[in-house]
């Protein structure tokens, strides 16, 4: 048994030696958070969204070298948590190699990586759950789903999830889905980072409407064969898609483009990719169903 750890044990500090100069820290007077290293050569850095929260145009990240440099905010997204920054200095810094997703397997073991501090600090973990493509509630979509096993330790958010070459496999979140955390895959922080380097934000789909989760009457969730609920509108944006196109406040959302609209959440899902499109959506207004056609506007 000790000669496994022993084993185990060179190729871990080596993974930790190799990444940890790729980690940075997110300089915050209560809650401590990481940052992780994307291009040297042009000083851009991602962390997570809920990280620079409250932070507007620029936070300070700490080296590991223990300089404190100040980064611009690039642009971030609630859909996948991330934060693009910039630094104006960007000697020193070290990217991480990209692992090959495709040969992610359960069970196999990693390192999630943090600067919550001065010196970096790592937590091994099991990936425990992987999925392909996913949406998360506020319209994100995931290239791949990947949980570990274990809650992350404090501070650790925006670091990198690597795997025992000391690769990137994604970038770890504890603010994204509620009760799960998971690593942003490296191919999704490329498009998202892309993205936010050329406009500052992510474009999606949008109704301008406020919605809640709403149980259906018995004979119109009868009628959807057994739809238990839909999206109840609360509030119409003046000049929005959803007004131009007629939708009014009671108004509940039950499809779009015959695709269930169960509550919020699922409206976020189904509008992040079809902006500019005209959809077909089916409503229930005074207690009947009716069709509508909306186009989806883009914010």
């Amino acid at each position: 048994m000790a000669k496994r750890a022993i084993d185990l044990s060179g190729p871990l500090t080596s993974a930790v030696e190799k990444a940890g100069s790729s980690v940075l820290r997110v300089a915050r007077h209560r809650y401590p958070a990481s940052a992780t290293v994307w291009d040297a050569a042009a000083g851009l850095v991602v962390t997570t969204r809920h990280a620079v929260l409250g932070c507007e145009d620029a936070v300070t990240l700490t080296l590991p070298d223990g300089d404190e440099r100040e980064a611009q905010v690039v642009g971030t997204d609630p859909g996948t948590d991330l934060a693009l920054l910039k630094l104006a200095d960007a000697t020193g810094l070290a990217a991480l190699e990209q692992a090959e997703l495709a040969d992610l397997k359960v069970g196999e073991l990693a390192l999630a990586l943090g600067r919550p501090g001065q010196s970096v600090r790592a937590s091994l973990r099991i990936v425990g759950v992987l999925a392909g493509e996913v949406r998360t509630p506020h319209g994100g979509k995931l290239d791949r789903y990947i949980e570990t096993d274990r809650a992350l330790p404090r501070g650790f958010s925006g670091g990198p999830l690597v795997d025992l070459d000391g690769r990137l496999i994604g970038i770890d979140t504890s603010g994204l889905l509620r009760g799960a955390d998971i690593a942003v895959p490296a191919s999704t922080v490329t498009r998202v980072a892309a993205e936010l380097l050329a406009h500052g934000a992510i474009k999606r789909g949008y109704l301008g409407v406020a919605v809640q989760r709403v149980r259906l009457p018995d004979d119109i969730a009868s009628a959807l064969g057994g739809q238990k609920s839909g999206a109840l509108i609360v509030r119409v944006d003046p000049g929005s898609p959803a007004a131009v196109s007629g939708l009014v406040l009671g108004d509940t959302i039950v499809s779009l483009d015959g695709e269930a609209v169960s509550g919020p959440d699922r409206l976020r899902e189904l509008l992040a990719d079809r902006k500019g499109a005209r959809i077909q959506g089916r409503i229930v207004r005074g207690g009947a169903l009716q069709d509508v056609s909306v186009t989806v506007g883009e914010a």
